[in-house]
């Protein structure tokens, strides 16, 4: 079932709906360029050219706005592939947060073992930065070799470095700070993305992965940006073709392996404007940077940036239960941005989502819900919404009424579950 609500002063939600649990406020936005705001219930995975306007040849791909994270174009985002050296990305992120951290520093140390050598370095013939064996090679050059070299034993030798076994840090240094990191599906067997079931990722957690790279380590994104890095006087390119292909572009990674095919997170600038890509599956490596870049350049030409709903504006209210008053104002501490076509047009969805009623009291500045925003059927963007003011405990009348209330809606919901 879908509400539609008729337009009113820009960026002022007028209506919501509210019920105990889980709970979705419909609102609606006169947005100004012509765009219409729905509620609706659900998103669409596996966009429609028509729908979307992009129809990618990639089988698995999504296009993000770094900054809001406003998605831009999906299909299959969520299936689980290999992700190959794609993979990279989380062991970068678990040294760059130990670094951030104070737990190690990037003139500490690390030995290539055996282990590292023979699995990852010159004997395996994969990708590798070439550092030999039984040599000690600081955090820094090490963090080089995987990102630009995309050296497997640069990544072995982190692993061992950080928990003295490569699996262990798979499973409790990247498993662990991927679902802190709201990664809930991806999976890891080893630090590189040698073939291996273990080894599993969806292109949505690798955009989100490359997102948060890329807005909370500045200083370390740097790296995927330099064209080459030369180690044991083997100077290699930087794997990524976008770097010298595209204006703007200055990360991140590329991957192949046989299960997963060939793929790539991409990233670049254009007129202040920073899009994120990932396609994996690709049958050859020239389809993938052809992909990627086709992909970033459709979105450079058609989006732009709108706000809908400024920091710290109400977007709208949540139920409280026992509480001095019976609801509770709600606001958005950043922005609500999203993308939208410049030709306008956009049919844009939002929902307020919270689990509630809230109980009292309520501090103000407490986390509630999230405001949803879709675009064309697709999850655009996703913002955090707080109490805007602090609701005090109400009268033991007060609770008794609302606690009569939620009886009688809990006696009708299982009702009409039984239906």
């Amino acid at each position: 079932m879908a509400f539609r609500f008729p337009p009113t002063r820009p960026t002022r939600f007028t209506a919501r709906w509210l019920a105990r649990g889980l709970v979705a406020a419909g609102v609606a936005l006169s947005l100004g360029w012509g765009g219409v705001l729905y509620a609706a219930n659900q998103s669409v995975q596996g966009a429609k050219k028509e729908e979307a306007g992009f129809d990618g040849d990639a089988p698995t791909a999504i296009l993000i706005e770094a900054s809001s994270g406003s998605v831009l174009f999906e299909k299959n985002a969520d299936e689980l592939r290999a992700p190959s050296s794609m993979m990279k990305l989380m062991t970068a992120e678990v040294v760059f947060n130990a670094v951030k951290k104070g737990d190690i520093k990037l003139t500490d140390e690390y030995r290539i073992s055996e282990n590292a050598w023979r699995k990852g370095g010159a004997p395996s013939g994969g990708s590798t930065m070439f550092a030999a064996i039984n040599s000690k090679v600081s955090v820094d050059d090490l963090l080089h070799g995987a990102i630009i070299q995309s050296g497997n034993d640069a990544c072995i030798a982190l692993a061992e470095g950080l928990s003295g076994n490569e699996r262990l840090f798979a499973s409790d240094f990247m498993t662990k700070r991927a679902r802190e990191l709201g990664l809930t599906k991806s999976t890891f067997a080893n630090s590189n993305g040698l073939p291996d079931p273990g080894n599993k990722m969806t292109v949505r957690e690798l955009g989100v992965l490359a997102r948060h790279i890329i807005l909370d380590y500045p200083e370390f994104y740097k790296l995927f940006g330099e064209k080459e890095f030369t180690w044991n006087k083997i100077r290699q390119p930087n794997r990524n073709p976008l770097l010298n292909a595209m204006e703007g572009a200055d990360g991140l990674k590329t991957g192949f392996t046989k299960e997963g095919g060939y793929g790539m997170v991409g990233s670049a600038v254009q007129n202040g404007t920073r899009l994120i890509v990932v396609v994996n599956g690709l049958e050859d490596s020239e389809d993938r940077a052809t992909e990627a870049k086709k992909m970033l350049e459709w979105g450079f030409r058609n989006f732009e940036t709108r706000t809908l709903i400024a920091a710290d504006q109400p977007v709208g209210y949540a139920k409280v239960f026992g509480g001095e008053s019976r609801s509770v104002k709600l606001v958005a501490k950043t922005p609500v941005k999203v993308m939208v076509h410049k030709n306008g047009g956009d049919k844009l969805i939002a929902r307020i989502v919270y689990s509630g009623p809230v109980r009292a009291p309520v501090q103000e500045g407490q986390p509630v819900g999230v405001v949803r925003v879709w675009r064309s059927g697709q999850i655009a963007v996703e913002t955090p919404v707080y109490a805007a003011e602090a609701i005090g405990t109400g009268s033991t009348m007060r609770r008794a009424i609302d606690g009569a209330s939620e009886l009688v809606i809990g006696m009708f919901r299982a009702g009409a579950e039984k239906l």
